[in-house]
């Protein structure tokens, strides 16, 4: 089929950019580089260096002998957008063109302000564009299970049936974001519905987790085509950071007490799920909810999976709790459903002691690298100016 791919030169948009040219679809990514500016600004570096995305699309051919097309370009400006939509002609259009820290956007006013200004506008000129171009094409949105919080009740997958006063209805579920950033998602998601209700548009909407791993069977094939893995305070994940931690001799951090909850899944199973959803698209005016993790863990069984895993690398890490600087839940309920996918036929890649040694082995031989100034978190939720 016909694959666009928004937000090409990223974390997850390149590996699946690779994934579905190498199974002969025909791709075309499109990305304005704008995460590398926002890296720029931090003064941010991913573990590894990862190659320009001109020139791991030219790698990516002269290894693979399959060709991506690229464009560059802004999905602020419509008229680009339009423009692709049109020549391309997408059957499934995955997109991961949005900012996508919560740390970033709780900065300041201009970080929060750019956040959804950047993803709720260039969401939306996507859904014009599908709707004026390619109507019977399918979106495949990435959301985050960030949407939901942390309710004191079951989260389903996006809908809820609801009874009031003797009357049901099936309703989006109720979210209570805990960003700037996540509520963004909340209002693509909102943009979504009313578009596939109002327009007839198709969608399927995955409300993921929190991902770990660089590993794919295309990253795998060259260091040229590798994706990035950042540890720090703005861009990088708790596994990632913890992992780092240990093998730099750096105490694994904790925010708070470590009760806190998220759902998680393996890169590669991040891809797997976008071509599950790829295959099957949705129906006509259906905008579908996947909850898309496969293991639920806490920070603070993180630390301890960590610290046994540097332990059979001979390696004795330290875990010390520190203020959160985050405006969260710690002691929470946490029961997330996560069937849709599995229903699919996702074959899950657990985090089990193979993966976490594989990890841990390819941050030790590269801790020469780390930059230990970006562990410590300088943005806080709370802000105390009058």
């Amino acid at each position: 089929m016909r694959v666009l791919i928004l937000g090409g030169d990223g974390y997850l948009g390149w590996p699946t950019a690779m994934h579905f040219s190498a199974r002969g679809d025909e791709v075309l990514v499109v990305d304005n580089f704008a995460k590398r500016r926002w890296e720029l600004e931090e003064g941010i570096d991913p573990l590894l260096p990862v190659s320009n995305l001109h020139s791991r699309v030219k790698a990516w051919r002269e290894i693979s002998g399959k060709d991506i097309e690229l464009r560059v370009g802004d999905l602020l400006n419509h008229r680009f957008v339009y423009k692709v939509f049109e020549d391309f002609q997408p059957e499934a259009v995955i997109h991961y063109g949005e900012q996508p820290s919560a740390p970033y956007s709780m900065q300041s006013r201009e970080t929060a302000v750019y956040s959804q200004h950047n993803n709720v506008i260039g969401n939306l000129n996507v859904l014009f564009a599908m709707q004026s171009a390619a109507p019977d094409s399918h979106l495949i949105k990435l959301g985050t299970m960030g949407e939901y919080g942390t309710p004191n009740i079951d989260i389903e997958e996006g809908w809820l049936e609801v009874e009031h006063n003797g009357r049901k209805d099936r309703m989006l579920y109720p979210k209570k974001p805990g960003s700037f950033y996540h509520l963004s998602k909340v209002h693509d998601s909102a943009n979504i519905e009313f578009t596939c209700r109002i327009w007839g548009l198709r969608a399927t909407d995955l409300n993921q987790g929190v991902v770990y791993g660089i590993s794919t069977d295309e990253t795998d094939m060259a260091p040229e085509l590798r994706t990035s893995f950042h540890y720090d305070h703005v861009f990088g994940t708790v596994l990632n950071r913890f992992l780092v931690q240990a093998a730099t001799d750096e105490p694994l951090t904790v925010y708070g007490n470590g009760s806190q909850t998220r759902g998680f899944l393996n890169i590669r199973d991040t891809i797997q799920c976008v071509e599950l959803a790829a295959d099957t698209p949705a129906d006509r005016g259906d905008f579908r909810i996947f909850n898309q993790f496969t293991e639920q863990f806490s920070v603070k069984q993180l630390a301890d999976m960590v610290q046994a895993t540097a332990k059979r690398a001979g390696v004795d890490a330290r875990i010390e709790n520190t203020p959160n600087p985050r405006v969260e839940q710690e002691d929470h309920y946490y029961n997330a459903k996560h069937t849709g996918l599995l229903e699919l036929g996702l074959k899950p890649h657990l985090l089990d002691d193979a993966a976490l040694d594989g990890m841990f082995a390819e941050v030790q031989a590269n801790c020469d690298r780390v930059n230990a100034d970006l562990l410590p978190p300088t943005i806080a939720w709370a802000r105390n100016e009058k």
